[in-house]
């Protein structure tokens, strides 16, 4: 277990925030507790010694203070906790487990604009399954729980009447890979963007930018590396939604890496989906998506790119019973991924029988770290109950 310098900051900035509300005898109501507990079991059917197991549980901790009858501060914290084991076999078991901070932010806000700064979640975009917007999260469609790592950020967001919003943020104090990056960005140096959002006939249409520098010492051999430590990486998104009957919507990423070893400095990433609901039974809602993704010389010169399509099924049985199945299909490799997921939920329990029948290697979400839904390859199944408090 490593807990950084920024944990013990924004810890100390939370206690001294909820000490302050608790002081107030009217406010006391506005300190909550709740924590989500899980617990999986995924074992092997070729072959039945093998097991991978595990169990999960976050604790939530918030406080909120008005401080006039139009702006409030609020705070969170909450801690990752987990602990898997793979069987392999009686005599051979792999054991891994840690304690992290999950979520630990402060926020100042009215009824048009936040400030929020700390470990935070940032996702936007318009797609579903394969996001080319995934800049800053890792929010993986066939987690029930949809589990991801915060960053450390700075974030504003401004709402005008007309539902225009403009998003601004600086990041700072990460230095693990998040989204789709493979390369680490500096820990010690701020990257930052924005994001403006504004309505479009009967959806909506957003424009993003995104600098940071990445370390390249991370992760080249000394002899690869190219003449600077330091890659510069800007992104520019580009994304739509709208409501015609049936969805549409659209996302665009084009980043460029000021990469002296290697002439392919552009990646373009490009997502087209839709979706409709069939009045069939309880209603049958059906999506599909199709994501390209491809490395080039110039911006949009030919290059060799990956290609997936998607489909999901989404039905809900009942009021407690619900089951979806999504399909993928990779063009180049012509794989095929499946997962079927069945789910009961009964108040605060929820129950999920997942099976998979996938390749043995992804070629997606193969940047996955620390949650258990890596191990989704190959065939298989897996249990899992949540208790949510």
């Amino acid at each position: 277990m490593k807990l950084n310098k920024e944990f013990y900051i924004i810890l100390l900035m939370f206690l001294s925030f909820a000490f302050s509300v608790k002081g107030q005898s009217d406010c006391m109501k506005n300190i909550k507790f709740k924590g989500q507990l899980s617990a999986w079991l995924s074992p092997d059917p070729a072959n039945s010694f093998q097991t991978f197991t595990g169990i999960r549980y976050i604790p939530e901790l918030s406080a909120k203070k008005e401080l006039s009858k139009k702006v409030s501060i609020d705070a969170e914290i909450s801690l990752n906790t987990y602990g898997s084991a793979f069987i392999h076999s009686f005599d051979n078991t792999d054991f891994d487990g840690n304690i992290k901070p999950y979520r630990m932010w402060i926020r100042l806000s009215s009824k048009q604009f936040e400030l929020r700064a700390g470990l935070q979640k940032i996702n936007f975009g318009s797609a579903t399954f394969l996001r080319p917007l995934m800049w800053f999260d890792r929010i993986d469609p066939r987690d029930p729980l949809q589990l991801t790592d915060g960053v450390y950020a700075l974030l504003a967001r401004y709402y005008f009447q007309n539902n225009t919003n403009i998003w601004l943020w600086g990041l700072y104090g990460n230095d693990e890979t998040k989204g789709w990056e493979m390369i680490p960005s500096f820990k010690k140096k701020i990257e930052y963007g924005g994001r403006m959002q504004t309505p479009v006939l009967t959806g909506e249409l957003a424009l993003t930018y995104h600098h940071r520098k990445a370390d390249l010492t991370k992760i080249n051999p000394e002899e690869l590396l190219s003449s600077t430590d330091i890659l510069n990486e800007n992104r520019i998104g580009l994304d739509g939604k709208w409501d015609l009957g049936i969805g549409l919507w659209f996302e665009l990423s084009i980043t460029h890496q000021d990469f002296d070893i290697s002439p392919l400095v552009y990646r373009r990433a490009i997502n087209l989906g839709a979706d409709y609901t069939f009045g069939l039974g309880n209603g049958l809602n059906v999506m599909t998506e199709f994501f390209t993704y491809g490395a080039s010389e110039e911006v949009f010169s030919k290059a060799e790119d990956l290609n997936f399509s998607t489909l999901s099924l989404n039905y809900p049985l009942g009021l407690i019973d619900n089951v979806s199945l999504m399909l993928y299909y990779d063009w180049k490799n012509k794989d095929w991924y499946r997962f079927i997921n069945w789910n009961k939920t009964y108040d605060n329990w929820s129950f999920y029988l997942i099976g998979f029948w996938n390749p043995d290697e992804f070629q997606i979400y193969n940047n996955q770290q620390d949650y258990n839904y890596s191990f989704f390859t190959g065939t298989g199944v897996q249990f899992m109950v949540v208790f949510n408090h």
